[in-house]
């Protein structure tokens, strides 16, 4: 039978998906939503997101844990915000009006990006740590990568020597980027993550007040686009970058969970673990580690209607270069669109009757 989403692909592990043709799906039902990193790329799921965090989990009373990535982890501490809602629109609109061009056409420095993000991020949440913190509900978990030896430190020449390693190492396996770059889960210390990181390298440490902005500027960290942040309160020293680099897509051990589901609002299907992974197909597939996953992600067809037929994404800084309006007119766009995937969410979700789901 076709399917009645035109927008919305709802695609789901064996177990989730067992859950969805029986009960379909409830608020009650989600104990972990992740937050991939993928930059420009988030605000597509913008609508869906204002949704999902301001509405609909507002009807169950049962702790979410949200775990983001690089944006990813933007977007998730913007909803344990009082008025979610408003907070994701505010990213939104932040983002689109962020200005990285040069009247001279040049890439702009990764001092002045780091520095007007850091400025962005302390705007939004600067003075609200506890109340982010405290959140009633949501349990916020931040993702950066620590770098080890050559990348324990940035530097002009061991960084790229140090990234060069790191690529070459996870081409052989995934685990052996552990000896370049480790994953750091900076988490709420009310209630540790629902599974254990036993897939790669890992160091959690407690998520404070004084070190929530510092995490959330690392885990945005792209190298050689932004400065690494030295040195995060509390955490082992070193340089953190980009939580996207070890965990893209947070293939995590959602089949752990015991009972409930892990709710993936996501901009492509497949979940790919690391950022150098992207080119590696072989990785992108499903695992029993996404048994208990539900993805939402755009159809091909709603992606057709999008300026340019695609995304937005971080290449159109480039794209676009001076023309600020254009690009700027073309992501609201793409952020306008949004809305027709929260409108067929709620409408799959509202009735409660049971939901057909692809595989993943």
């Amino acid at each position: 039978m076709k399917s009645p989403l035109v927008a919305l692909r709802v695609l789901a592990g064996p177990v989730a998906r067992a859950h969805l043709q029986q009960q379909g799906l409830r608020p009650q039902d989600v104990r972990v939503v992740p937050g991939a990193a993928g930059g420009p790329k988030g605000l597509a799921l913008n609508r869906l997101d204002r949704y999902l965090f301001g509405h609909w989990l507002a009807r169950s009373t049962q702790v979410v844990h949200l775990v983001g990535a690089s944006v990813g982890a933007w977007r998730m501490a913007a909803a344990c915000l009082p008025d979610a809602d408003r907070a994701l629109e505010r990213l939104a609109d932040d983002y689109i009006r962020a200005d990285y061009s040069r009247a001279d056409g040049r890439r702009p420095s990764a001092q002045s990006v780091s520095d007007d993000f850091t400025a962005t991020v302390q705007a939004h949440f600067g003075g609200r740590e506890a109340t982010l913190l405290s959140h009633p509900r949501f349990r916020l978990h931040v993702v950066a990568s620590r770098g080890r030896h050559l990348l324990r430190r940035e530097g002009r020449w061991r960084t790229p020597a140090g990234f060069l390693g790191a690529f070459a190492s996870n081409v052989m396996a995934r685990r052996a980027l552990g000896a370049w770059l480790e994953r750091v889960v900076f988490s709420d210390q009310r209630d540790d993550l629902p599974f254990e990181l036993t897939d790669f390298r890992s160091h959690r440490v407690p998520l404070t007040i004084g070190n929530l902005l510092p995490a959330v500027v690392a885990s945005c960290s792209i190298p050689f686009w932004m400065r690494a942040v030295h040195d995060v309160p509390g955490a082992p020293p070193g340089a953190y970058w980009d939580g996207g680099i070890t965990d893209y897509h947070l293939h995590w051990r959602y089949d752990a969970l015991g009972d409930g589901l892990a709710l993936y609002p996501h901009f492509q299907p497949s979940v790919v673990p690391g950022w150098l992974d992207k080119g590696l197909r072989h990785r992108h597939r499903a695992t029993a580690a996404l048994d208990r996953l539900v993805v939402l992600a755009p159809r091909r067809e709603w992606l057709a209607t999008l300026p340019g037929g695609r995304l937005p994404d971080r290449g159109d800084f480039q794209r676009f270069g001076t023309d600020l309006a254009g690009r700027q007119a073309a992501w609201r766009r793409a952020v306008g669109e949004g809305q027709r995937l929260a409108d067929e969410f709620a409408a799959l979700t509202e009735s409660g009757a049971p939901i057909e789901a692809e595989a993943l």
